[in-house]
């Protein structure tokens, strides 16, 4: 049984923490950045990545779920996406028990996006090892087109592509190819959600950038089971990490 997370703020905002679980032993461990989704909504927090951080703990991972400010929290652009930096970057304080070079962001949905991004940064105090996208949202473009999940993109970029599309250049994955490391892509098929075609759009054209990009369709899952630890998208994920 690992002990319990240890809950750590990053800024003055309540949603500014992360919670720091580590596995039995001595460290330091490799650790994993986990980042929730809830399409950037209040209503859905870091609890949503707490099954998945105690199965990687009792691999011998320490996990890094974090909280960031979302929609109705002061959230948006650019908000969410600075704190997601500077969440990833909290973690080089504890490097005496965390291998600061072995660190890999796992984000699910718009979690997904996330992590890809905090690969994407430029001059971080903490650098990715590798990202893993668990049905992203990696094509912010494409899904304002689709209007998904009631215009939310929108809501999120304070705009359109064609009202602000500096943003969307800078906050979409697909528009930051090359990323610049290792990533899994990871998506079911029954997915209703996120189109499980974004994320084979997203691999391919990761892999023409020059990216090591690895997918994976599942043909019999959805877009919920990746937060459950007997799934078969998550055990793509862990046979990945190993």
């Amino acid at each position: 049984m690992s002990p319990p997370a240890e809950r750590y703020a990053y800024g003055p905002h309540p949603s500014q923490v992360c919670e720091l679980g580590l596995p039995e032993g001595d460290g330091p461990f490799p650790a994993a950045v986990l980042i929730h989704g809830g399409f950037w909504r209040r209503h859905y927090g870091c609890d949503l990545e707490r099954a998945i951080a105690a199965d990687l703990e009792s691999r011998g991972w320490a996990t890094w779920n974090l909280e960031y400010r979302r929609l109705g929290d002061e959230g948006g652009w650019p908000t969410t996406f600075e704190d997601v930096g500077t969440a990833v970057d909290a973690l080089a304080e504890h490097g005496d028990r965390v291998d600061l070079e072995r660190v890999v962001a796992i984000g699910h949905s718009a979690g997904g996006q996330l992590a890809v991004l905090a690969g994407a940064r430029t001059n971080p105090a903490v650098r990715l090892a590798g990202a893993v996208s668990q049905a992203g949202a990696l094509d912010l473009e494409e899904l304002f087109r689709l209007g998904t999940s009631d215009d939310v993109v929108r809501q999120l970029m304070g705009g359109t592509p064609d009202e602000v599309p500096e943003r969307y250049t800078v906050a979409s994955p697909a528009r930051r190819l090359p990323i610049g490391l290792p990533m899994l892509v990871v998506h079911g098929e029954l997915d209703d959600d996120v189109p499980a075609e974004m994320s084979r759009a997203f691999a391919a054209a990761a892999t023409a950038a020059g990216d090591e990009c690895e997918l994976v369709v599942v043909a019999d899952e959805g877009h919920y089971e990746h937060l459950e630890p007997g799934s078969q998208v998550w055990r793509a994920v862990v046979e990945w990490l190993a």
